[in-house]
């Protein structure tokens, strides 16, 4: 028995699959005969015979044809070069679009059955999960608009002849990463004023980290050792990566990759979150929270900020000598600064933090940094995180890396629906069991770039940081491990501009977080993107990244954690060359 062919078929539905099989092909000079998983092909007097099975995972449906004989038949790798173009044509990969919604006239779960049955079930079970879906759609719709329509960015940042005079140095939008930057700036003597749009706290992500990566906000004074001890929800053994191994070749199978001191923090990051507020406030800083950002006025001696407060309507207008954008990929400003080009890859993920996994599920002292369990899905190669929490809680997340496509921006809501459906393949769990604590999802974006100042970050009185700034690759995410590793330099830079009044645009534009490796690690990453419209062999991304991580795995553990360091950051790979 030889294998001819390895396929995916992007749908879910493997017995469509088999009846277009039988009823459908037509295979020149042969019979079709059905089976219960496929088709077998026979030619009248011939003593082989081409067997075609199909199975599902991951939402797919997968196929393999087979000769059962010693000798090939004379037409079969016509015959699998036809199959492969008829598949394609009866099943292409769907880019779904999520449906309109309209909250004045009905309920989120209420638009989305239809089309994210899963999704719309699973929410209902989160503490806020209406208000959460709510953002998931908010997010996406956010996310399309730029992808989508790139060449017409909203208009958010305006120059202008004056503004009021200046009550803040600085103002920041975006109160997860910017209430972290936020509390540095104040703690050395700056006015402070914080923007968040949701209540304060509250967040759509969780953060791992490793100890020697948190020592740089003790060094800056923002946390003592005793209060990094505090937030310290879990400190687990170690950590493994592994990727679906069956199609590849036997040569290319990697053993287990073992990073015990990579991302084996897990934070509380709620109580991350609160205790930099404190100390914003305590030096002064305040906090506006569940105030939406409008748009900005950038005058001459400053910049004005226009909000929103959501709960009531009122508008205001502070002032400040500079705007620090920590809006993430959701930020219009972002889009406006770089029209066409504002990111180049995604990762969108999704996820959730659990409790009542079982040890027979997974022990809690180990962490499951990146693993796949199975090959290319509907034009993506999912990848897999677990990382264990408080107690019986564990923060387990799904995304893939993608290259940005006006056709195809990456879905949340879809990736949820494989999320819900299939964690228990993944981690051989009931989700009845579980008990569902918090969502966790977002775009990670990533920038290719050759030249440090290829990206716009800055505008008059104005800079991007995290995710908004995007600077790192997509295997440096996330905007979270970029600022903590960054932090003590732009904050430097950032007090010498202030001091010295250099906030221009060329100025200010020298304040980022670019590493000279991201475009190594770009290329890197691209070989795990699937291209919109191509339909690649199913084991190509898994093989990749057997081979690369054989080769760390076999590595001497000084070159492996000190010459390449591997790491991963708020749920995805991270490496340093």
């Amino acid at each position: 028995m030889e294998e001819l062919l390895y396929w995916e078929v992007p749908t879910p539905d493997r017995e469509a699959v088999c009846t277009w099989l039988r009823e459908q092909w037509r295979p020149a000079g042969a019979t079709v005969i059905p089976t219960p998983t496929g088709v077998r092909v026979q030619v009248s007097g011939a003593a082989t015979e081409l067997n075609l099975i199909t199975w599902n995972l991951q939402r797919t449906t997968y196929l393999k044809v087979f000769r059962w004989g010693e000798h090939p038949l004379a037409q079969e790798r016509l015959w699998c070069h036809h199959l492969t173009q008829a598949l394609t044509q009866a099943f292409p990969c769907p880019h779904p679009v999520p449906p309109p919604y309209d909250s004045a006239h009905t309920s989120i779960f209420a638009a989305l059955a239809d089309c994210y049955p899963r999704t719309v079930a699973y929410f209902q079970r989160f503490p806020r999960g209406e208000a959460d879906l709510e953002r998931v759609y908010w997010w996406e719709q956010r996310w399309r608009a730029g992808v989508c329509h790139p060449d017409q960015p909203q208009t958010v940042i305006r120059t202008v002849a004056s503004t009021g005079r200046p009550a803040y140095d600085l103002i920041y939008v975006g109160g997860a990463l910017g209430v972290i930057h936020a509390a540095v700036m104040a703690r050395l003597g700056y006015r402070v004023l914080l923007v968040e749009r949701l209540p304060f706290g509250r967040m759509n992500r969780e953060w791992n980290i490793s100890r020697q990566e948190f020592q740089s906000l003790i060094d800056l004074g923002l946390f003592t050792p005793e209060e990094f001890e505090a937030v310290i929800a879990r400190e687990y053994r170690d950590g493994f990566h592994q990727f679906y191994w069956p199609n590849v070749p036997p040569s290319l199978r990697a053993p287990v990759l073992h990073t015990p001191t990579v991302l084996n923090i897990c934070l509380d990051a709620d109580k991350l979150l609160q205790l930099a507020g404190d100390k914003l406030r305590r030096a002064g800083g305040d906090i506006w929270d569940e105030t939406e950002f409008l748009g900005a006025a950038v005058g001459p001696e400053g910049v004005e900020v226009h909000t929103r407060q959501r709960l009531t309507g009122t508008e205001q207008r502070p002032a400040g000598r500079l705007l620090v954008d920590a809006m993430g990929t959701a930020s219009p400003i972002a889009w406006q600064l770089n029209g066409g080009r504002a990111f180049d890859s995604v990762c969108p993920t999704v996820g959730a933090v659990v409790g009542g996994l079982s040890p027979q599920v997974w022990d809690p002292q180990y962490g499951d940094v990146l693993h796949s369990h199975g090959d290319i899905s509907r034009g993506r190669q999912l990848i897999w995180e677990l990382f264990p929490g408080r107690g019986d809680e564990a923060a387990i997340y799904l995304f893939h890396y993608h290259r940005i496509h006006p056709d195809n921006p990456g879905s949340l809501l879809d990736l949820y629906e494989d999320f819900f459906t299939i964690l228990p393949e993944y981690r051989r769990c009931d989700l009845e069991q579980l008990t569902w604590i918090k969502p966790t999802f977002g775009y990670i974006p990533g920038h290719f770039s050759t030249r440090s100042q290829e990206r716009r970050v800055a505008f008059d009185r104005l800079v991007a940081i995290g995710d908004a700034a995007a600077l790192q690759s997509p295997l440096v995410f996330t905007g979270f491990g970029s600022l903590v590793r960054n932090l003590p330099r732009l904050t430097d830079l950032l007090d010498t501009a202030l001091r010295h009044d250099l906030l221009s645009a060329g100025h200010l534009e020298h304040i980022r977080a670019y590493q000279g490796n991201t475009s190594v690690t770009w290329l890197f990453s691209k070989g795990m993107m699937v291209p919109t419209g191509r339909q690649l062999s199913p084991a190509r991304i898994n093989t990749i990244l057997s081979t690369f991580f054989g080769l760390l795995a076999a590595a001497p553990p000084p070159w492996q954690i000190n010459s390449l360091r591997i790491a991963a950051a708020g749920g995805t790979l991270r490496a340093w060359l």
